[in-house]
């Protein structure tokens, strides 16, 4: 086992450096090799810096506020579902298993899991098309752009400079969810894998949630290729399972043959490989992704998701209310710039009035949006 020795503690990142080496593959993204901050810092003596990446990301108040953010359903459809938080958690824990096993950096994995969604407003893909419209002359909003700009601007970890100044391995991997073909130059794999990790997290508890709520039934999915699969080996290894036993039980079956899919396929591919540096494997065609084969019934399951699940009828009701209100909220704020809180005034003048309305309802919560919704229009 390796154990840390106190006297690398007065040797800035000695402890992590040996102990990346003796874990790490050759081609995933080592501490000793970060490009560093935009600001300088002395590195710590016992965290990595994108440990401290992930760490910073946690405790910032925007990570915080996702516990109170939808991810596909509202509250007002009961408490089981998953919230903007509890998906980050999932697809944190997805792409930390599976880039443990290929020997990838764990620490800036996490830091790009939890950092990915941290830009979402409330009302999850509909409050980001509705500010999207609102501010559509001034370059539109993207809840990935927005991500980036909270941890390099909004929130304030220093008294000398702006956001949280993270490693420009994690700015830089936020920044490829923001353009994915950016200057033709590839993402690390660790950037890659938490994308995988996404879907593979959404697909199946988008699936958990649309059954338990009553949208879709699983009779209604077993002729799609993944849930059939899924299904016979449920069915094959278990008996006398009730209706949610039966759900969960599928569920956990998706995560896994999702996950085992990508981890072989990958595992397989980089071994053909054999690439012996983070440049080598960002130059070489290969990606973190599932075969073909598996790739479409991914895709069929998806496409079914979106049609019978994300366009139901009472979910597009839910939505179409809350993007008026969005709007509405918006124009108030817009006429009223004062309104806006004492501290965000600086920002409304750095920024312009109409990207500061947009920031700062992207920044709440369902509820305080709600609330704020009900003072502006009683």
């Amino acid at each position: 086992m390796t154990t840390i020795d106190s006297d690398l503690l007065n040797k800035p990142l000695a402890w992590v450096n040996q102990r990346e080496k003796a874990l790490l593959a050759p081609f995933a993204m080592h501490s000793a090799d970060t490009k560093g901050r935009l600001y300088p810092e002395e590195e710590h003596p016992y965290r990595g810096p994108f440990q401290r990446d992930r760490d910073r990301i946690l405790h910032s108040s925007a990570y915080r506020r996702l516990s109170g953010k939808m991810q596909v359903f509202t509250g007002e459809m009961g408490d089981y579902h998953r919230t903007r938080l509890t998906h980050t958690q999932e697809v944190a824990t997805i792409a930390r298993t599976i880039g443990r096993a290929l020997g990838l950096n764990e620490d800036l994995i996490e830091a790009l899991a939890l950092m990915h969604d941290i830009g979402h407003p409330p009302y999850g893909h509909a409050g980001e098309d509705a500010l999207d419209e609102c501010i559509a002359d001034e370059g539109g909003f993207s809840h990935n752009q927005f991500g980036l700009t909270i941890v390099q601007e909004i929130e304030i970890r220093f008294h000398d400079r702006p956001g949280l100044n993270l490693t420009r391995e994690s700015l830089m991997g936020q920044l490829c969810r923001v353009d994915k073909n950016l200057k033709g130059r590839k993402p690390l794999l660790e950037v890659q894998l938490v994308d995988a990790a996404d879907s593979t997290t959404y697909d199946a508890h988008d699936t958990d949630d649309a059954i338990k709520l009553g949208l879709v039934t699983i009779d209604e999915m077993k002729n799609l290729g993944l849930v059939a699969e899924c299904l016979k080996y449920v069915r094959d290894n278990y008996t006398g399972l009730n209706e949610e036993l039966l759900r969960k039980a599928l569920v956990h079956r998706l995560v896994e043959r999702q996950v085992t899919s990508l981890l072989s396929h990958c595992a397989g591919e980089l071994r053909r490989y054999d690439f012996q540096s983070v440049d080598e494997a960002l130059k070489g065609d290969f990606v973190i992704s599932h075969p073909a084969d598996f790739a479409e019934k991914k895709a069929e399951l998806e496409k079914f998701l979106y049609e019978r699940v994300y366009r139901h009828e009472s979910l597009v009701a839910i939505r179409q209310r809350a993007q008026s209100r969005v709007k509405q909220v918006f124009e108030g704020y817009c006429q009223d710039p004062d309104s806006f809180p004492l501290k965000y005034q600086a920002r409304a003048e750095k920024v312009g009035t109409k990207r500061m309305a947009v920031e700062y309802i992207a920044g709440m919560t369902d509820n305080f949006f709600e609330e704020t919704y009900a003072q502006m229009f009683p």
